[in-house]
Protein backbone atom coordinates (compact mmCIF):
# COMPACT_ATOMS: atom_id res chain seq x y z
CA UNK A 1 0.00 0.00 0.00
CA UNK A 2 1.41 3.51 -0.88
CA UNK A 3 2.63 5.43 2.16
CA UNK A 4 4.31 8.54 0.98
CA UNK A 5 2.97 12.19 0.28
CA UNK A 6 4.50 13.78 -2.60
CA UNK A 7 4.36 16.96 -4.97
CA UNK A 8 3.65 16.87 -8.51
CA UNK A 9 4.94 20.32 -10.50
CA UNK A 10 4.29 20.86 -14.36
CA UNK A 11 5.62 24.65 -14.00
CA UNK A 12 3.50 26.69 -16.70
CA UNK A 13 5.12 28.63 -19.70
CA UNK A 14 8.25 26.83 -20.03
CA UNK A 15 7.28 24.42 -23.05
CA UNK A 16 7.30 21.39 -20.82
CA UNK A 17 7.48 18.59 -23.10
CA UNK A 18 4.81 16.71 -21.50
CA UNK A 19 2.08 19.27 -19.86
CA UNK A 20 3.41 22.29 -21.38
CA UNK A 21 -0.02 22.49 -23.23
CA UNK A 22 -3.09 21.43 -21.45
CA UNK A 23 -1.82 19.21 -18.44
CA UNK A 24 -0.70 15.93 -18.22
CA UNK A 25 -2.67 14.09 -16.41
CA UNK A 26 -1.37 10.03 -17.35
CA UNK A 27 1.07 11.30 -15.25
CA UNK A 28 -0.39 12.53 -12.47
CA UNK A 29 -2.77 9.27 -12.06
CA UNK A 30 0.21 7.43 -12.23
CA UNK A 31 2.22 9.14 -9.08
CA UNK A 32 -0.77 9.35 -7.69
CA UNK A 33 -1.39 5.59 -8.04
CA UNK A 34 1.83 5.19 -5.80
CA UNK A 35 1.71 8.25 -3.16
CA UNK A 36 -0.88 8.23 -0.28
CA UNK A 37 -1.52 12.02 -0.82
CA UNK A 38 -0.35 13.89 -3.94
CA UNK A 39 -0.08 17.65 -4.29
CA UNK A 40 -0.35 19.29 -7.74
CA UNK A 41 0.14 22.26 -9.44
CA UNK A 42 -3.33 23.32 -11.65
CA UNK A 43 -1.37 23.41 -15.00
CA UNK A 44 -0.24 19.53 -14.04
CA UNK A 45 -4.25 18.84 -14.24
CA UNK A 46 -5.84 21.69 -15.76
CA UNK A 47 -7.15 20.48 -19.62
CA UNK A 48 -9.65 22.98 -20.10
CA UNK A 49 -13.09 20.87 -20.67
CA UNK A 50 -10.85 17.60 -19.18
CA UNK A 51 -9.93 17.37 -15.30
CA UNK A 52 -8.65 14.05 -14.36
CA UNK A 53 -7.37 14.75 -10.92
CA UNK A 54 -7.52 11.30 -8.79
CA UNK A 55 -8.97 11.35 -5.28
CA UNK A 56 -5.77 11.52 -3.32
CA UNK A 57 -4.59 14.61 -5.34
CA UNK A 58 -4.53 17.91 -3.36
CA UNK A 59 -4.66 20.86 -6.40
CA UNK A 60 -2.61 23.65 -4.86
CA UNK A 61 -1.71 26.65 -7.16
CA UNK A 62 2.14 27.10 -7.69
CA UNK A 63 2.56 30.36 -4.91
CA UNK A 64 1.04 28.35 -2.23
CA UNK A 65 3.04 25.37 -3.18
CA UNK A 66 6.25 27.48 -2.70
CA UNK A 67 4.98 29.05 0.59
CA UNK A 68 4.39 25.20 2.03
CA UNK A 69 7.35 24.08 1.12
CA UNK A 70 9.35 26.94 3.01
CA UNK A 71 7.27 26.02 6.07
CA UNK A 72 5.29 29.64 6.19
CA UNK A 73 1.92 27.76 6.02
CA UNK A 74 0.46 23.91 5.96
CA UNK A 75 -2.55 22.36 3.69
CA UNK A 76 -5.81 21.43 5.52
CA UNK A 77 -8.04 18.85 3.67
CA UNK A 78 -11.58 20.17 2.27
CA UNK A 79 -14.19 17.26 4.49
CA UNK A 80 -17.06 18.47 2.51
CA UNK A 81 -16.64 21.07 -0.52
CA UNK A 82 -15.42 24.46 -1.13
CA UNK A 83 -17.57 27.59 -1.97
CA UNK A 84 -16.32 29.30 -5.00
CA UNK A 85 -16.59 32.48 -5.91
CA UNK A 86 -15.66 32.95 -9.71
CA UNK A 87 -15.09 36.55 -11.07
CA UNK A 88 -15.69 37.77 -13.87
CA UNK A 89 -14.89 40.43 -16.34
CA UNK A 90 -17.76 43.13 -17.35
CA UNK A 91 -19.64 42.98 -19.18
CA UNK A 92 -20.63 39.37 -17.99
CA UNK A 93 -21.26 37.03 -21.09
CA UNK A 94 -23.71 33.97 -21.06
CA UNK A 95 -20.82 31.50 -21.17
CA UNK A 96 -19.77 33.10 -17.55
CA UNK A 97 -22.92 31.95 -16.18
CA UNK A 98 -23.56 28.78 -18.16
CA UNK A 99 -19.69 27.79 -17.33
CA UNK A 100 -20.31 27.95 -13.73
CA UNK A 101 -23.47 26.86 -13.86
CA UNK A 102 -22.60 24.05 -15.42
CA UNK A 103 -19.93 23.31 -12.69
CA UNK A 104 -22.65 23.33 -9.96
CA UNK A 105 -24.48 20.95 -12.15
CA UNK A 106 -21.73 18.57 -12.77
CA UNK A 107 -19.79 18.63 -9.17
CA UNK A 108 -23.21 19.37 -6.94
CA UNK A 109 -20.98 22.41 -5.78
CA UNK A 110 -21.54 26.02 -5.10
CA UNK A 111 -20.41 28.52 -7.61
CA UNK A 112 -21.44 32.31 -7.40
CA UNK A 113 -20.18 34.56 -10.02
CA UNK A 114 -19.22 38.17 -9.30
CA UNK A 115 -18.90 41.21 -12.03
CA UNK A 116 -15.85 42.96 -11.36
CA UNK A 117 -15.96 46.56 -10.95
CA UNK A 118 -12.84 47.57 -12.77
CA UNK A 119 -11.30 45.05 -15.69
CA UNK A 120 -8.87 42.37 -14.73
CA UNK A 121 -6.52 43.08 -17.45
CA UNK A 122 -4.39 40.32 -18.70
CA UNK A 123 -1.96 40.32 -21.87
CA UNK A 124 0.01 37.36 -23.16
CA UNK A 125 3.66 37.83 -23.85
CA UNK A 126 6.65 35.19 -24.89
CA UNK A 127 10.12 36.80 -23.39
CA UNK A 128 13.02 36.60 -25.56
CA UNK A 129 14.25 33.52 -23.82
CA UNK A 130 11.13 31.97 -25.12
CA UNK A 131 8.99 32.27 -21.91
CA UNK A 132 5.62 32.61 -21.82
CA UNK A 133 5.23 35.65 -19.36
CA UNK A 134 2.34 38.81 -19.85
CA UNK A 135 1.21 41.91 -18.03
CA UNK A 136 -1.67 42.61 -16.25
CA UNK A 137 -4.08 44.90 -14.10
CA UNK A 138 -6.65 45.39 -11.92
CA UNK A 139 -5.40 42.87 -8.90
CA UNK A 140 -5.71 45.32 -6.34
CA UNK A 141 -9.01 46.47 -7.52
CA UNK A 142 -10.29 42.59 -7.75
CA UNK A 143 -8.70 42.15 -4.48
CA UNK A 144 -10.45 44.96 -2.43
CA UNK A 145 -13.71 43.53 -4.21
CA UNK A 146 -13.82 39.59 -3.45
CA UNK A 147 -12.23 40.88 0.48
CA UNK A 148 -16.39 41.41 0.93
CA UNK A 149 -17.78 38.39 0.06
CA UNK A 150 -17.15 35.23 1.98
CA UNK A 151 -15.89 31.96 0.05
CA UNK A 152 -13.13 29.31 0.05
CA UNK A 153 -12.15 29.36 -3.20
CA UNK A 154 -11.79 31.97 -6.41
CA UNK A 155 -11.90 31.04 -9.68
CA UNK A 156 -10.91 33.76 -12.87
CA UNK A 157 -12.94 33.44 -15.69
CA UNK A 158 -11.55 36.33 -17.53
CA UNK A 159 -9.92 37.09 -21.01
CA UNK A 160 -6.50 37.14 -21.99
CA UNK A 161 -5.74 39.60 -24.93
CA UNK A 162 -2.14 37.99 -27.00
CA UNK A 163 -1.29 38.74 -30.58
CA UNK A 164 -2.74 37.54 -33.12
CA UNK A 165 0.42 35.88 -35.01
CA UNK A 166 1.55 34.69 -31.64
CA UNK A 167 -1.41 32.96 -31.21
CA UNK A 168 -1.65 31.28 -34.93
CA UNK A 169 1.95 29.79 -34.52
CA UNK A 170 1.12 27.89 -31.06
CA UNK A 171 -1.87 26.34 -32.58
CA UNK A 172 -0.33 25.11 -36.06
CA UNK A 173 2.81 24.84 -35.21
CA UNK A 174 2.96 24.19 -31.45
CA UNK A 175 5.47 25.58 -28.78
CA UNK A 176 5.26 27.40 -25.79
CA UNK A 177 1.76 27.72 -24.42
CA UNK A 178 1.45 31.71 -24.47
CA UNK A 179 -1.00 32.43 -22.80
CA UNK A 180 0.08 29.88 -19.40
CA UNK A 181 2.38 32.13 -18.20
CA UNK A 182 0.73 35.29 -17.78
CA UNK A 183 -2.06 33.23 -15.65
CA UNK A 184 0.31 31.68 -12.83
CA UNK A 185 1.55 35.56 -12.41
CA UNK A 186 -1.99 36.71 -12.23
CA UNK A 187 -3.06 33.60 -9.96
CA UNK A 188 0.10 33.83 -7.53
CA UNK A 189 -0.42 37.40 -7.46
CA UNK A 190 -3.80 37.49 -6.23
CA UNK A 191 -3.47 34.10 -3.82
CA UNK A 192 -0.58 35.56 -1.65
CA UNK A 193 -2.74 38.25 -1.03
CA UNK A 194 -6.42 36.71 -0.27
CA UNK A 195 -4.66 33.49 0.89
CA UNK A 196 -7.04 31.03 -0.67
CA UNK A 197 -6.93 28.61 -3.11
CA UNK A 198 -6.84 30.47 -6.62
CA UNK A 199 -7.17 29.64 -10.46
CA UNK A 200 -7.44 31.27 -13.84
CA UNK A 201 -9.46 29.94 -16.73
CA UNK A 202 -9.32 31.79 -19.94
CA UNK A 203 -12.41 32.92 -21.70
CA UNK A 204 -12.52 31.61 -25.59
CA UNK A 205 -8.69 31.38 -26.78
CA UNK A 206 -9.78 29.68 -30.11
CA UNK A 207 -10.55 32.46 -32.31
CA UNK A 208 -9.57 34.09 -35.07
CA UNK A 209 -11.67 35.53 -38.05
CA UNK A 210 -9.42 34.12 -40.83
CA UNK A 211 -8.49 30.39 -39.45
CA UNK A 212 -10.45 27.92 -38.38
CA UNK A 213 -8.20 26.15 -35.91
CA UNK A 214 -10.69 23.54 -34.88
CA UNK A 215 -10.79 22.11 -38.29
CA UNK A 216 -7.10 21.23 -37.90
CA UNK A 217 -5.69 18.25 -36.20
CA UNK A 218 -3.77 19.36 -33.63
CA UNK A 219 -0.76 17.49 -31.62
CA UNK A 220 -1.92 15.44 -29.12
CA UNK A 221 -1.11 17.48 -25.88
CA UNK A 222 -3.05 20.44 -27.17
CA UNK A 223 -6.19 18.42 -28.35
CA UNK A 224 -7.97 19.10 -24.93
CA UNK A 225 -8.21 22.97 -25.65
CA UNK A 226 -8.89 22.64 -29.17
CA UNK A 227 -11.77 20.69 -29.07
CA UNK A 228 -13.38 22.22 -25.56
CA UNK A 229 -16.22 24.72 -25.65
CA UNK A 230 -15.00 26.29 -22.34
CA UNK A 231 -11.83 26.50 -20.67
CA UNK A 232 -13.37 26.24 -16.85
CA UNK A 233 -14.13 23.17 -16.15
CA UNK A 234 -11.21 21.77 -14.91
CA UNK A 235 -10.59 24.88 -12.53
CA UNK A 236 -14.14 24.30 -10.93
CA UNK A 237 -13.25 20.70 -10.64
CA UNK A 238 -10.32 21.88 -9.23
CA UNK A 239 -11.24 24.28 -6.82
CA UNK A 240 -14.16 22.21 -6.08
CA UNK A 241 -12.36 20.16 -2.95
CA UNK A 242 -8.72 22.29 -3.20
CA UNK A 243 -7.34 22.24 0.24
CA UNK A 244 -7.51 25.23 2.49
CA UNK A 245 -4.44 27.72 3.39
CA UNK A 246 -3.55 26.53 7.52
CA UNK A 247 -1.19 29.20 9.88
CA UNK A 248 -1.71 27.49 12.40
CA UNK A 249 1.32 25.16 11.96
CA UNK A 250 0.64 22.54 14.40
CA UNK A 251 -2.48 21.74 11.75
CA UNK A 252 -3.12 20.04 8.81
CA UNK A 253 -0.12 18.75 6.39
CA UNK A 254 2.98 20.12 6.65
CA UNK A 255 6.00 20.25 4.73
CA UNK A 256 7.49 17.55 7.11
CA UNK A 257 4.65 14.86 5.48
CA UNK A 258 6.15 15.36 2.13
CA UNK A 259 8.68 12.38 0.94
CA UNK A 260 9.10 13.52 -2.73
CA UNK A 261 8.73 15.91 -5.37
CA UNK A 262 8.57 14.97 -9.21
CA UNK A 263 9.60 17.95 -11.45
CA UNK A 264 10.43 18.43 -15.16
CA UNK A 265 14.04 18.23 -15.96
CA UNK A 266 15.52 21.86 -16.83
CA UNK A 267 14.12 24.18 -14.17
CA UNK A 268 15.22 25.26 -10.47
CA UNK A 269 12.76 27.72 -9.01
CA UNK A 270 11.29 28.16 -5.12
CA UNK A 271 9.47 25.13 -4.85
CA UNK A 272 13.59 23.05 -5.59
CA UNK A 273 15.50 25.40 -3.46
CA UNK A 274 12.76 24.87 -0.69
CA UNK A 275 12.81 21.15 -1.26
CA UNK A 276 16.68 21.51 -0.63
CA UNK A 277 16.35 23.30 2.46
CA UNK A 278 14.05 20.70 3.61
CA UNK A 279 15.67 17.75 2.42
CA UNK A 280 13.02 16.57 0.52
CA UNK A 281 13.95 14.03 -2.61
CA UNK A 282 13.90 15.58 -6.18
CA UNK A 283 13.69 12.98 -8.81
CA UNK A 284 14.14 14.47 -11.79
CA UNK A 285 12.63 13.13 -15.18
CA UNK A 286 14.63 13.72 -18.05
CA UNK A 287 12.13 12.73 -20.71
CA UNK A 288 9.77 15.99 -19.98
CA UNK A 289 12.45 18.73 -21.15
CA UNK A 290 11.18 22.76 -20.85
CA UNK A 291 12.90 25.35 -23.55
CA UNK A 292 15.74 25.63 -20.88
CA UNK A 293 16.82 21.85 -20.49
CA UNK A 294 19.86 22.12 -23.47
CA UNK A 295 22.84 22.48 -21.27
CA UNK A 296 21.21 23.28 -18.23
CA UNK A 297 23.30 22.93 -14.98
CA UNK A 298 21.75 22.22 -11.70
CA UNK A 299 23.11 24.81 -8.66
CA UNK A 300 22.89 21.78 -6.38
CA UNK A 301 24.11 18.14 -6.96
CA UNK A 302 22.67 16.23 -3.15
CA UNK A 303 18.89 15.52 -3.44
CA UNK A 304 18.42 14.76 -6.91
CA UNK A 305 17.16 11.78 -8.32
CA UNK A 306 17.54 11.64 -12.13
CA UNK A 307 15.18 8.95 -13.97
CA UNK A 308 14.62 9.15 -18.10
CA UNK A 309 10.66 8.62 -17.35
CA UNK A 310 7.99 8.84 -14.96
CA UNK A 311 7.74 4.92 -15.39
CA UNK A 312 10.95 4.93 -13.63
CA UNK A 313 9.81 7.85 -11.35
CA UNK A 314 7.29 5.56 -10.22
CA UNK A 315 9.55 2.93 -9.73
CA UNK A 316 12.00 4.95 -7.64
CA UNK A 317 8.68 5.98 -5.11
CA UNK A 318 7.78 2.26 -5.18
CA UNK A 319 11.24 1.38 -4.27
CA UNK A 320 10.90 4.27 -1.23
CA UNK A 321 7.70 3.30 0.22
CA UNK A 322 8.78 -0.65 0.40
CA UNK A 323 12.18 0.20 2.37
CA UNK A 324 14.20 -0.25 -0.85
CA UNK A 325 16.95 1.86 -2.05
CA UNK A 326 16.18 2.25 -5.84
CA UNK A 327 20.22 2.47 -6.04
CA UNK A 328 20.04 -1.43 -5.03
CA UNK A 329 17.64 -2.11 -7.84
CA UNK A 330 19.57 -0.55 -10.58
CA UNK A 331 22.82 -1.06 -9.05
CA UNK A 332 23.59 -3.47 -12.37
CA UNK A 333 22.73 -0.88 -14.72
CA UNK A 334 24.75 2.57 -15.55
CA UNK A 335 23.82 5.28 -13.34
CA UNK A 336 21.09 7.86 -14.73
CA UNK A 337 23.02 11.01 -15.70
CA UNK A 338 22.24 14.33 -16.19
Amino acid sequence: MASLNGIFIIPTGLGCALGGDAAYNPGVKLIAACSQTLIVNPNAVNASDINELPENALYVEGSTIDRFLEGKLNLQKVKKYNRILMAVNPPSIPANFNSANAGVWGLGGEVEVLVLNTPLKMKATLSPEGIATGEYSGIDELVEQVSKYDFDALALHTDIDYDLEMSTNYWLRGGVNPWGGIEAIVSRQISERVNRPVAHAPVDMVVDDDVNYKNHVVKLSMAPEIISNTYLFCVLKGLHRSPHLEFDLTKGLSRTDIDFMVSPHGCFGRPHQACVDAQIPMIIVKENTTCFSKGFTYPVEKGLIFVNNYLEAAGVILAMSSGVSYKTIISSSPRPSK
